[in-house]
């Protein structure tokens, strides 16, 4: 006889979430009633969900969608990156953020740098209030951006960074690489498009909101240089062939994913970033 997801079910799930219990406990506690494993997930991840959508409707927020996400529910030690296993050297929930270590080699940021070198310029943020680009002053970098699949070595990392956080290829946008010297930095600010600015709606029309990011460090500077995440006190060193990965889930401050470049104090830092779109960027 098949099971069904019945509102009945539906309330229980809820019910037991606002009273404290985990959703690991929740699963088993249907499971040992004679739930699927399957049916249980399927009812669970839907109905909490959806509770966190009405959740944060009422709060005004955006609702939430899906985002990239590794496969860290088991804390493994290491991810198939489809070419190369990559390490997982912190995991962080709320915002989610992993660190990934090794995922470039040293002959791939050396490349990665030399093909940028002849094409750098100022670096250009998105103009949220017409949808082009902009200098911007919290921005002192230099940068370049390769086209999606532009050669092979940039199809293999865009390949590898899909495998590792289970997101399409399409869904990316292109590389940029950037260049930081002593006294440049980017300030706090945040990935995603602000759906109040007048210029968002013309940049969705690209593959919709920006979903998550890959910071991946080509170099490694003497001194400063790490990325930061305001809201909750973390700073990834920017240890060469290392990445920090993090997704947010609606556009909008509770996702916690404030971040910024520190200023470079010693040295010089190259990262090549990647971010991810709901859907196919064009």
């Amino acid at each position: 006889m098949t099971q069904q997801i019945t509102p009945e079910l539906t309330q229980w799930i809820v019910a037991q979430a606002q009273a404290g219990h985990s959703a690991e406990s929740v699963l088993q506690s249907m499971m040992a009633s004679g739930w699927d494993e399957d049916v249980a997930l399927d009812a669970l991840e839907s109905t909490l969900r959806s509770h966190l959508n009405e959740q944060a409707a009422a709060q005004g927020l955006p609702p939430a969608v899906p985002v990239p996400e590794p496969d860290v529910d088991e804390s493994p030690l290491y991810l198939d990156g489809g070419d190369r296993q990559v390490a997982v050297l912190s995991v962080m929930a709320s915002p989610r953020v992993v660190v990934f270590g090794g995922l470039l080699s040293d002959d791939e940021c050396d490349a990665l740098i030399a093909a940028a070198k002849p094409r750098m310029s100022r670096s250009l943020t998105v103009a949220t209030q017409t949808g082009g680009e902009e200098v911007n002053a919290d921005r002192t970098s230099q940068g370049m951006f390769f086209q999606r699949g532009e050669n092979a070595l940039v199809k293999r990392i865009e390949s590898r960074i899909a495998k590792l956080v289970n997101w399409p290829v399409q869904n990316g946008e292109g590389i940029q690489v950037l260049q930081y010297v002593p006294g440049t930095e980017y300030k706090p600010h945040y990935d995603y498009f602000d759906p109040k600015e007048p210029g968002t709606p013309t940049i969705l029309k690209r593959g919709g909101q920006r979903v998550g990011t890959v910071v991946m460090y080509l170099s490694e500077p003497e001194k400063g240089g790490g990325t930061t995440f305001p809201n909750v006190f973390l700073e990834v060193a920017p240890k060469r062939g290392n990445a920090v990965f993090f997704s947010y889930e609606r556009p909008h401050p509770s996702t916690k994913t404030l971040h910024g470049g520190a200023p470079v104090i010693a040295g010089e830092k190259w990262i090549a970033t990647k971010w991810l779109r709901e859907g196919e960027f064009k």
